[in-house]
């Protein structure tokens, strides 16, 4: 039995403390869109296909936004490291005029240039113009939907996950009764499927936004936080926030691009392999959820270490974080991996589809752990001021490394290819990022503490 030093468990109760909530509501996102899919589903399959044409694209754009908000998170944990909670406040207010920014540009760029490209990439006929309506819908959703991530960056780095988790599941809990109320025009509006569907979205993600706002604005320390304190301008520090979300959205946006372009080798492969592959990548990102709650956690604790110039306290708190990681994500493959044709099961009885989905998902719990690492190490990596080289390493391993394997191994090998691509890629990126992160730790930790100055 290993024995774990006082530290080490203060550190691994922190960070299961602070993760649990965030993993479930990472979990929320994934169900917001699942339930849109079923519902939507249910009424009418052409009415579910223009419900993803319109998805796609937003998603894209939702994940990239995302991580260039992730400066809230990073640059919160920091200013509580370094003893000044009063500051706090201005991180938010700069982090949610990002987010309008943000929101605002993305809505106008996916307004104007959305509809267009559905229309240019060769669909069938029907399709662009079904999806468009809610494309447009969904982009009028992003300005309330980023204010709520920014605000959930918050209260995460406060240490304050579960307001954020509860308010993702009240908004899930909008969302379904709004889909089962709209889908089917039960009001007589005049409004129905996948158009309906979007609109329910609009409103889960306002009353998710306004929900955070307003838990925000009535913290008892708001203003001991300096919320409503407009503070003076600090350009060192605004520049550093946008850095570390220059650095995540980066990343974010090579992942997510990688994995669209999968999905486009994936179809070249035929149409049950196209759905086995949707079916195998849904799944696996549902587990990426846990990794992805966790490495919120991680950056949280990474970051007051690092705001704090705790040297030690930096190595410690990613180290046990990437141990929780990997016993947690291995857990859960050795839990899948018997369980695969249950799992396909509840998503098709098509005996060709299972066939090839059952050995993929089988297949894919190899790059589990090694994804989860990766993911986990990323985030510790730029809470403690490393902000490019994750992003680079990013590249290598799923823009040099995973897409040429899928591309090349995809016609011999199926979806197994491209399951083999992500597991090398994975490893790869797990390597790498660790790597990192032992050597950014270790190199503070050998210059002396009187030396070493956190930039601002």
């Amino acid at each position: 039995m290993f024995a774990i030093s006082p530290p080490s468990r203060t550190v691994l109760r922190d960070l299961l403390t602070l993760a649990w909530p965030v993993v479930l509501a990472r979990i929320g996102i994934m169900v917001m869109g699942l339930t849109d899919a079923i519902v939507v589903g249910n009424f009418s399959s052409t009415e579910l296909a223009f419900h993803t044409l319109a998805w796609t694209p937003t998603s894209i754009v939702i994940t990239t936004a995302v991580g260039l908000l992730l400066g809230v998170q990073v640059m919160t944990a920091r200013r509580l490291g370094e003893g000044r909670r009063g500051d706090v406040g201005a991180v938010l207010r700069r982090g949610l005029v990002y987010s309008l920014w943000l929101g605002g540009g993305s809505m106008i760029g996916l307004m104007l240039v959305g509809p267009w490209g559905l229309a240019s990439i060769g669909l069938e006929d029907g399709l662009a113009e079904g999806a468009r309506l809610p494309l447009l819908v969904f982009s009028l959703s992003m300005p309330a939907y980023l204010v709520s991530v920014a605000a959930q960056f918050f209260l995460e780095a406060l240490g304050k996950p579960k307001p954020g988790m509860v308010a993702m599941w009240v908004a899930n809990g909008v969302n379904l009764a709004l889909n089962l109320l709209l889908v089917p025009d039960l009001l007589g509006l005049g409004v129905d499927g996948a158009l309906a569907s979007s609109w329910a979205t609009f409103f889960a993600r306002a009353a998710l936004a306004v929900f955070l706002i307003v838990y925000i604005v009535r913290l008892p320390e708001a203003r001991a936080l300096g919320i409503f304190r407009k503070a003076p301008r600090d350009p060192l520090a605004e520049a550093e926030q946008r850095k570390v979300g220059y650095g995540a959205g980066s990343s974010y946006f090579i992942e997510v691009g990688a994995f669209a372009l999968m999905t486009l080798i994936a179809g070249r492969l035929g149409t049950n392999e196209t759905a086995a592959w949707a079916v195998v990548l849904n799944i696996s990102a549902i587990v990426f959820m846990i990794p992805m709650g966790l490495s919120s956690a991680a950056a949280v604790l990474v970051g007051r270490a690092f705001g704090a110039a705790d040297a030690q306290g930096v190595m410690r708190a990613g180290l046990v974080s990437l141990a929780v990681i990997s016993t947690l994500t291995l857990a859960i493959a050795l839990i899948v991996w018997p369980t695969a044709p249950l799992l396909i099961g509840a998503y098709s009885r098509d005996p060709a589809l299972i066939a090839i989905a059952v050995p993929a998902l089988v297949l894919a719990t190899l790059f589990f752990v090694a994804d989860g690492i990766q993911a986990v190490a990323a985030q510790a990596n730029r809470a403690a001021g490393d902000i490019w080289w994750p992003t680079i390493m990013h590249f290598t391993a799923y823009g040099a490394v995973m897409m040429p394997l899928g591309w090349v191994l995809a016609p011999h090998m199926g979806v197994d290819g491209l399951v083999w691509a992500i597991i090398i890629a994975s490893l790869v990126s797990s390597a790498l990022l660790t790597g990192r992160f032992i050597r950014v730790a270790r190199r503070m930790q050998r210059v002396a503490s009187g030396e070493w100055r956190v930039p601002r």
